[in-house]
């Protein structure tokens, strides 16, 4: 008899090789599949190695299906079988005449086969809710996260429990066949807008730069972001490293300002950052942290136009300025690596870091730093 569900068998089969810590290349070659398909297998549940499942007692496992198959080869009667396994003769009866009868038992394909029959199927709550469907889509074009989106239903609707999911769920939706209750496309509108999840790995630069004030000697007041007016800044660079974004963000409210840049010369980025600070006033530029590369060579420069002080980080310590990082990361989602940065207008850099300062963040309570910098101006 021929194993009714090889997908099922392969999806224990990987797992127990990953549980037992074997790479994908080790369990391919163990069960003599190909590294792809055990690779499928983990995509299958939306990049995330399945969990193993835990039956009762009451059920026969596959360590007992194994002496049933053993005994029935040695031609031991059902009896027997029974006795050796302390189970009731019905039981085991039922078990060989649902699999095949005693000639064509394999017990392999009997505890995948009772293993598919103990699957329920559960309407995803996105199916059965289209009011939450509907939101959850909405705040997902808007490029909100599932953690953002669980958190703000609570706030928007606080005595509808029926608005109520978890990340996982939403994720879920997302990624894994057969919950379709998302479009598969909306993906697309994550952070990393990757198929599956995976983590990932970051990258920075550094420059030499003469009198640099390090983060060292950043005010205390600074580090525990008790006073708004403390800034974070970097470029994001396009296609050719030749077109950039300049990106601000504010330490205590999280909120953000964009700049258009030409190039990634010293003079263009002085001459961006001049402008954009004099977009809010004094008081909310105190301080501006940035990392080691060379377009903020004149920084002295800028200092004494403005009266804002510039530290710098120390070199491959992008944690240092980990709100700008954060904020870095969410703008590729609008301005992917690779691509022509210098088509954006200002406008349009202006329309994104709006939409950014009207995104919960968990940091702040899922308000939003706009609403967060509102509160402060007044």
């Amino acid at each position: 008899m021929a194993n009714p569900h090889p997908d099922l068998e392969l999806r224990e089969r990987v797992v127990c090789g990953i549980k037992r810590g074997l790479t994908y290349l080790e369990i391919a070659n163990q069960y003599g599949v190909s590294e792809g398909l055990v690779g499928k297998v983990i995509n299958a549940n939306g990049g995330v190695t399945p969990k193993q499942k835990h039956r009762s007692s009451l059920r026969l496992s596959a360590d007992e299906r194994e002496k049933i198959a053993v005994g029935l080869h040695d031609g031991d009667s059902i009896r027997t079988i029974a006795r050796d396994l302390g189970r009731a003769p019905s039981t085991i009866c039922r078990e060989v005449n649902n699999n095949g009868g005693p000639d064509d038992y394999k017990a392999w394909a009997a505890d995948v086969a009772a293993e598919q029959l103990t699957t329920r199927p559960k309407i995803a709550k996105l199916v059965k809710c289209k009011r939450l469907r509907k939101v959850v889509q909405k705040w997902l074009n808007k490029k909100l996260s599932p953690k953002q989106i669980s958190e703000r239903l609570m706030i928007e609707f606080p005595d509808d429990d029926k608005m109520r999911i978890s990340p996982e769920a939403i994720y879920q939706s997302l990624y894994i066949q057969g919950r379709g209750a998302l479009r598969r496309e909306l993906t697309k509108c994550l952070r990393t807008g990757r198929a599956v999840r995976k983590q990932r790995s970051r990258q920075t630069k550094a420059g030499t730069i003469k009198d640099m004030i390090m983060i060292s000697e950043r005010p205390a007041e600074v580090a525990d972001r008790a006073i708004p007016g403390h800034w974070e800044g970097d470029l994001i660079v396009g296609k050719d490293n030749k077109s950039a974004i300049a990106t601000l963000v504010e330490r205590q409210t999280r909120y953000v300002m964009l700049a258009k840049i030409n190039d990634q010369s010293a003079e263009t980025l002085l001459k961006a950052l001049k402008k954009t600070v004099h977009k809010l006033p004094e008081e909310l530029f105190k301080s501006l942290t940035w990392d080691q590369g060379k377009e903020m060579a004149e920084h002295a420069r800028f200092t004494l136009a403005t009266n804002i002080d510039v530290y710098f980080c120390d070199p491959h310590s992008p944690w240092q300025r980990g709100s700008n990082e954060n904020t870095n990361g969410l703008l590729r989602q609008y301005f992917p690596k690779g691509t022509d940065l210098s088509v954006h207008s200002q406008r349009h850099l202006n329309t994104v870091a709006r939409e950014l300062n009207e995104r919960p963040r968990q940091t702040l309570g899922f308000m939003t730093p706009a609403e967060t910098l509102d509160e402060l101006l007044r």
